[in-house]
């Protein structure tokens, strides 16, 4: 069955067409991954089906009935609002039901309603049956299994007004998976969740009775979850069977075929055009009619054939090239008994670590572990007991988790010189290879994307020939094409490599060793993370 369809929508925003004729249908139990290039118009797309937006042309059917679930859609909430109050309100018909029925108790408690005995229980039992079939008495055992698996136990009794951007976004995440709507719209869902909530998230989506749609540049997450991929590249959506990795192949195929249908289609119009020469010169020259005719009906058929246009092979990407001009030592980072406490908090209990030259290590762990603090260590930082040591000739480059700091009254080009001495032509030539083109390099930092903050800061780092990168979530904000850009620059540079990171499919295709860090005790391993968690498994 249909939930939603999308027939011929088109959307423009200051005169400028975000897509043109869109169409596309949701059925039940679909697992929809909405991929593309950021600005692309995912998000819209979401807000027209949503109906907080309104599209120009087309119309978008609902199933009768139906429930939409979306995440930006944060729930408002009245001052001393709880949490747990918040999530009860997710079953507000059942709660409603739930008052009725000790109403109802408490009148057959009353001698005065004798009479009325065998009446109310009948409707007492009714109202009972409808509240167990609604699943009333599985309401507390539901709103507890989502705050234990999205991380949020402990902020139950907490005022939602108090609570950080993040931790909101996942309250109302928790709401709307309470709620259990027809239709699920997820953007970004992955952002602010670690790695056990991620994996919670992706068995609960696998079971939910709904139909999902999600937005995510996490190819990991789309790889769990998704059984259809909806492309949306230069305006036009693409459906793809299967999963993520499934669709990058059918993408590839189709690509292929497009490009040989058009060479074909090409190599047919210039014999088409030889030909109608061709003819017309024959006219000319013996004045004969019949090829004027030819080479009129020739052309008649060129007219009325359908142009295919050429297949995008190799778009424009940011270009990163990380350059080693002098290496370290052997030994790059060596930490024994390292810890850390703040206030009666033991973060980092006795860390040992050893990190050498051209080891790409990853550092993953659950939100609130440590990790932070665990690299403002490497980076300077005292800690409380222990001994750090940085090796000789050692060059390191930093990546905060905001890609950008410090910068933010400063231009684009004005940051980036500030750190690459070049003259302004040479520094907007370089620019360009991160997508900053024209007048784009005169924008603020402050009024910058997180992608083109990311973009920004590694434009620095790739020019300071650095031969240690440490990096705090890399690939925030960033799209599937750009990570695919820094991972293929990654696995080329030739000095070492730290990262903090929750992109499962960045630290599979990356490092070789991973340290997870867990109730302040750093364990190393050598392997990718999919690797690492056999052998944890294997463990237990």
């Amino acid at each position: 069955m249909i939930v939603c369809a999308v027939n011929n929508i088109t959307k423009t925003y200051g005169g400028n067409a975000i897509f043109t004729n869109l169409n596309f249908e949701i059925h039940e139990k679909d697992r929809i991954g909405l991929v593309g290039r950021n600005g692309t118009g995912k998000t819209t797309i979401f807000k027209l089906i949503s109906g907080l937006e309104h599209c120009d042309t087309g119309v978008i059917h609902i199933m009768k009935d139906a429930k939409i679930g979306y995440l930006e859609q944060m729930p408002e909430t009245e001052a001393g609002t709880t949490v747990i109050d918040l999530l009860k309100a997710s079953f507000r018909e059942l709660s409603v039901l739930d008052q009725n029925i000790s109403s109802l108790t408490e009148k057959l408690s009353d001698p005065v309603n004798a009479e009325r005995l065998d009446k109310l229980l009948n409707r007492l039992y009714i109202m009972q049956e409808e509240f167990r079939e609604k699943g009333g008495y599985e309401i507390e055992s539901k709103i507890n299994g989502v705050l234990t698996g999205l991380g949020l136990a402990s902020l139950r009794n907490a005022q939602f007004s108090s609570l950080s951007g993040g931790e909101k976004t996942k309250v109302g995440l928790a709401s709307i998976l309470l709620q259990e709507p027809d239709l699920l719209l997820l953007d970004e869902p992955t952002n602010h969740l670690d790695l056990s909530t991620m994996s919670w998230l992706e068995d609960h989506l696998q079971k939910f009775k709904g139909s999902v749609v999600i937005i995510s540049h996490d190819r990991y997450f789309l790889d769990k979850v998704c059984n259809k991929i909806l492309d949306l590249e230069d305006g036009e959506l693409t459906m793809y069977h299967g999963n993520y990795t499934k669709y990058t192949e059918l993408k590839e195929e189709q690509l292929l075929h497009d490009f040989h249908q058009y060479k074909e289609q090409q190599k047919k119009i210039k014999q088409m055009k030889e030909a109608i020469k061709r003819y017309r010169d024959w006219g000319n020259r013996g004045g004969n009619e019949k090829f004027y005719k030819k080479a009129f009906s020739i052309q008649k058929a060129l007219d009325r054939m359908e142009k295919l246009s050429r297949p995008v092979l190799d778009r424009k990407k940011a270009q990163l090239s990380f350059e080693v001009n002098n290496r370290s030592g052997k030994d790059v980072v060596q930490m024994r008994g390292v810890a850390k406490s703040y206030g009666s908090r033991h973060l980092l209990r006795g860390i040992d670590l050893d990190i050498f030259f051209g080891d790409k290590a990853a550092i993953v762990g659950d939100n609130g572990t440590g990790k932070s603090s665990l690299v403002r260590i490497m980076l300077g930082e005292a800690p409380d007991s222990g001994k750090v040591k940085i090796g000789s000739a050692v060059h390191l480059g930093y990546l905060t988790q905001n890609g950008l700091e410090g910068y933010e009254k400063d231009t684009v080009i004005s940051a980036f010189r500030d750190l690459v001495p070049v003259e302004e032509g040479e520094a907007r030539h370089l620019l360009a290879k991160y997508l900053f083109y024209g007048n784009a390099v005169f924008k603020k930092v402050a009024d910058l994307s997180g992608g083109e903050r990311t973009r920004l800061r590694f434009a620095q780092l790739v020019h300071q020939n650095y031969n240690l990168l440490i990096l705090d979530e890399p690939t925030n904000h960033l799209d599937i094409e750009s990570r695919e850009v820094l991972e293929s620059a990654l696995q080329q540079f030739k000095g070492t490599l730290i990262a903090v990171s929750h992109d499962r499919y960045f630290l599979n295709k990356l490092f070789t060793k991973t340290a997870v860090l867990n109730n302040g005790i750093l364990t190393s391993y050598q392997g990718k993370y999919d690797d690492i968690n056999g052998l944890k498994d294997e463990s237990c």
